[in-house]
């Protein structure tokens, strides 16, 4: 007997072990080779999340800058192609010379500036009080590109002029005009030019160049 609950005393000791070892939590080696695998998983998780934001971002402000460019070289072939054979007047003053006008005392910026007046401006039936035709000018301010319209051609002493900024981020305004021989900078007087060219020196884009056709040609200008 006493033998039998000596060996029963041994198995049951021995089943004990069996079930601690079993039973017994991770070494800490064990855990800090965890939270170093965790923390490398995580690291590189966050750094392509942050990737993926990012390039959205940039992405988003490319797209919106090349709307803007698009939008601004729109609306000014819109009213280039109509340009009309008329002089502009300013602050109810004597009529200026010739149709294309770049004196930069006429403008409100000191930087290169373009006005004249264009068929064209939507008036449905004459409904509102007011021509359809519009005094236009472009001007470069605090580095955008601003067109500039008054809601009658020619403007009253002490009017102010409706101001919309166009494009950004623009260093520097330049025009050249082409009389069917050459591109110039300056412009004869009393005569409309076959084509006019606008460059916009920009900081993302560097310099752009766009030219638009005139209607008519600068030899039936000299001609009348």
């Amino acid at each position: 007997m006493k033998k039998t609950a000596t060996r029963h005393n041994k198995l049951v000791k021995k089943t004990n072990l069996s079930l601690i070892n079993k039973s017994k939590g991770f070494t800490l080696l064990e855990v800090l080779i965890a939270i170093a695998i965790f923390s490398v998983i995580s690291m590189a998780s966050f750094s392509i999340f942050e990737t993926v934001l990012n390039s959205d971002t940039v992405t988003k402000e490319r797209t919106d800058r090349i709307n803007e460019l698009q939008r601004g070289f729109l609306i000014i072939e819109r009213d280039m192609l109509q340009i009309a054979r008329r002089s502009m007047r300013f602050n109810g003053e004597a009529p200026q010379e010739g149709f294309l006008h770049t004196d930069n005392e006429s403008f409100s910026s000191d930087e290169k500036a373009i006005g004249f007046v264009r068929h064209g401006w939507t008036n449905p039936g004459l409904l509102l009080p007011r021509s359809d035709v519009q005094s236009v000018a472009y001007q470069l301010n605090d580095n955008v590109l601003e067109r500039l319209h008054f809601n009658f051609v020619d403007a009253v002493l002490g009017e102010e002029p409706k101001i919309r900024p166009l494009i950004s981020q623009v260093e520097k305004l330049d025009f050249e005009f082409y009389d069917g021989k050459k591109w110039q900078k300056n412009l004869q007087k009393n005569t409309l030019p076959i084509a006019i060219a606008i460059e916009l020196d920009t900081t993302d884009y560097g310099v752009i160049r766009r030219q638009y056709l005139m209607a008519g040609d600068s030899q039936q200008d000299k001609d009348e």
